[in-house]
C-alpha cells in the first residue's frame, strides 16, 4: 500500500516540504522543461523551484507543441541555460538592466535527457545560451557531478536569479531543497550514505 502524499510537493504527507517553501517574486520569468523520467524522482527539484517562485511555469514531456508561443511571451528575451560553444556569461546578456527581463529556459533531467529535450525541440537550439559564473559547488550530495560546477536544477536557477537581480537574494528556495537532501540521507543511514556518496557532488 503506497504512503499518501502531498498532492503539491509530492512528497510523503509526514515529509511534507509544503510549509519550507517560500514564493519569491522575480524579474526574469524561469520556463523548467522536465523530462518525464524525472517527474517521479524522489529528488525532483525542478518541482521545488516552480513551487517555490511565483514567477516560473513548469512544463513535462518530450515534445513541447506549444513552444513557440511560451517563448514568445512579451516583455521577455528568452534565453537558454546550457552550456554550448557560443554560450555567454549570464551576467553578460542580463545587462543592461534597462532592458527587458530574461525569460530564463532550463532544461531539468540528466545531461544525456537534457540534450535530448533540445535535439526534439529544435526552438531551442536557437536561442541564446548562457551558463552560470565558474567555481560553483553543488550541495547536491546524493547524485554524481558528470563534470565540475554541475549543480542540480534548483541551485543552477538559484545561482541565475541570485546573478540577474543582485542584490536581491533567492537562497530561500534551497531551503527545502537542503531538508530533502538530509531527510534522504537519514532514510539511507549513514553508513549506507557514506559508503556510495560520501565523495560524490551532484548533478541535475
Amino acid at each position: 500500500m503506497s504512503r499518501a502524499q502531498c498532492p503539491r510537493c509530492t512528497r510523503p504527507t509526514e515529509r511534507c516540504l509544503c510549509a519550507l517553501i517560500p514564493n519569491l517574486p522575480s524579474r526574469t520569468r524561469v520556463l523548467i522543461l522536465q523530462h518525464p523520467s524525472e517527474v517521479k524522482h524522489a529528488l525532483n527539484t525542478a518541482r521545488l523551484a516552480a513551487l517555490g517562485l511565483s514567477n516560473a511555469e513548469l512544463l513535462i514531456g518530450e515534445v513541447f507543441e506549444s513552444l513557440s508561443t511560451v517563448l514568445q511571451q512579451p516583455g521577455y528575451r528568452a534565453c537558454l541555460l546550457f552550456p554550448g560553444d557560443q554560450a555567454q556569461p549570464l551576467r553578460q546578456l542580463a545587462e543592461p538592466l534597462a532592458e527587458l527581463p530574461l525569460l530564463l529556459v532550463v532544461p531539468d533531467g540528466t545531461w544525456r535527457k537534457a540534450r535530448k529535450l533540445l535535439h526534439l525541440n529544435p526552438l531551442l537550439t536557437s536561442l541564446p545560451r548562457v551558463v552560470l559564473p565558474e567555481g560553483l559547488q553543488s550541495r547536491y550530495r546524493l547524485r554524481k557531478a558528470p563534470m565540475p560546477g554541475a549543480l542540480s536544477t534548483i541551485e543552477a536557477i538559484v545561482s541565475a536569479l541570485n546573478t540577474v537581480e543582485a542584490p536581491a537574494c533567492f537562497d530561500a528556495l534551497l531551503k527545502p531543497f537542503e531538508v530533502l537532501i538530509e531527510g534522504q540521507i537519514e532514510a539511507m543511514g549513514e553508513q549506507t550514505y557514506q559508503r556510495n556518496h560520501g565523495k560524490s557532488d551532484a548533478s541535475s
